[in-house]
């Protein structure tokens, strides 16, 4: 019994326990359980809501995705026609560019070939013309005839407007030209009645003057002041020579230094022309003047085709003496058995040169030979040797052209061919057949 009261109370005390613990911890945890239960029935309800929500937002997205797709597919085409369109229009641009380039291309090809072949074909011409014209004018007769063709040319041209002072050899100012007017006067007046000994002794004082002012230039600058009163600049001359040189020579260089010069220099080559003119005008009272003229222009041409010895004789560093026994030596292989007025005229000049070329000097003096008979020079260049009927018409032809008495300065050249070149001054008429071949040559396409 005890036992079981035991029990019974234990058992009591079980379902207390239960019942203060356990029950509402079970009921607790039965409640939670139900709200958990019922949270998950709402979220359950709420996916099914959710879930019909979005097979609604699929079925309205499937349908925006075919309604774009249709669109894109529309578009896609319209672009694909206009991109297509676009490329169609760019292509035949581009064909229209490729074609118009091609056929500039060709046109230059075309254009080349042609000048290619009219460049041969021209330069074959021209060769062939060569060929022809030099075996025509191996003839004599046929060069000759060339000459006449050249002077009736040159017959129908009209005068030239070139103004030619055949009296001037020297470029100088104004003042001084007139200085040297002034001497050449009193030159003319004093040699009048003078033979040509007398002459050729008044060329060597006067060189000698030349030289004593090139050597004392504190003596060139007093006899060259340009002060008003040219007194004392005559007593100082008629001091300084006066009793070493002649008459003449004193009267002329008083004259000199009583002018007003532009630059000290021009009374130096005032004394130096007159020098020259003295020689001249004595070879031509000795009946030598064309010979000394033929000579000197030779000798020129010497010089112009040895620059060599023309840069000898231009040397200033080299003593006067040096030089002159250069020409000395020359002299005679240039021009054969030189005239003594000639080799005087020439070795004046190379002991006068200051600054000078001796070819330019002397191509000077020889222009002054032939001008101060009033002419004019023309430097002729020919293949072979004209006749003289040839040089008279040439020379009457010429003095109609330029309105002046000319004299024709001759020289042989085989290279023309035929035909002649003319320089008078600055101008040149160049009816060389040389020089037409050469034109012809010049003007074939590049």
């Amino acid at each position: 019994m005890s036992t079981f009261i035991g029990n019974l109370i234990g058992f009591a005390i079980i379902v207390w326990a239960l019942r203060k613990w356990v029950v509402p911890l079970v009921a607790k945890m039965m409640k939670t359980q139900q709200e958990a239960i019922r949270e998950s029935l709402e979220e359950s309800k709420s996916a099914s809501e959710k879930l019909a929500n979005a097979d609604q937002d699929h079925a309205k997205a499937l349908e925006e995705a075919k309604a774009d797709s249709t669109r894109i597919t529309e578009e896609a085409r319209n672009d694909s026609v206009r991109i297509a369109e676009q490329l169609r229009e760019q292509a035949a641009a581009e064909a229209d560019r490729v074609r118009a380039l091609g056929d500039q291309q060709v046109n230059l090809l075309q254009q080349q070939t042609i000048r290619e072949l009219r460049q041969n074909l021209g330069a074959e011409s021209v060769e062939k013309a060569g060929e022809i014209v030099r075996n025509y004018v191996a003839d004599p007769a046929a060069q000759s005839a060339t000459v006449d063709r050249f002077l009736d040319e040159l017959d129908a041209m009209s005068p030239s407007p070139a103004v030619f002072d055949a009296g001037a050899s020297l470029n100088l100012r104004a003042s001084s030209r007139e200085a040297l007017a002034e001497v050449v006067k009193k030159f003319e007046q004093t040699t009048e009645g003078l033979d040509a000994d007398a002459l050729r002794t008044l060329a060597d004082e006067l060189a000698s003057v030349a030289k004593v002012l090139l050597d004392q230039s504190i003596v060139l600058k007093h006899l060259a002041d340009p002060a008003d009163d040219a007194e004392p600049r005559t007593k100082m001359a008629n001091k300084l020579f006066g009793g070493k040189v002649g008459a003449p020579t004193l009267e002329l260089v008083n004259t000199a230094v009583a002018q007003r010069w532009s630059v000290e220099a021009n009374l130096v080559d005032a004394i130096e022309h007159v020098a020259r003119l003295a020689l001249l005008v004595g070879a031509d009272r000795a009946g030598e003047g064309e010979q000394v003229e033929d000579q000197l222009f030779r000798f020129g041409r010497v010089l112009d085709e040895e620059p060599r010895l023309t840069a000898l004789l231009s040397d200033e560093t080299t003593p006067a003496d040096r030089r002159v026994a250069l020409l000395g030596k020359v002299l005679g292989d240039a021009v054969g058995t030189a005239n003594a007025t000639t080799s005087a005229l020439l070795t004046q000049t190379v002991e006068l040169l200051r600054g000078d070329r001796a070819d330019s000097a002397i191509a000077d003096l020889a222009e002054l030979a032939v001008a101060r008979r009033g002419e004019i020079v023309a430097h002729v260049t020919a293949a072979a040797e004209l006749s003289d009927a040839q040089r008279t018409r040439l020379t009457e032809v010429l003095g109609r052209i330029y309105s002046h008495p000319v004299a024709v300065q001759l020289s042989i050249d085989p290279a023309l061919l035929g035909g002649l070149q003319v320089a008078v001054g600055d101008e040149v008429i160049d009816g060389a057949i040389s020089s037409r071949l050469a034109a012809a040559r010049a003007g074939l396409p590049d």
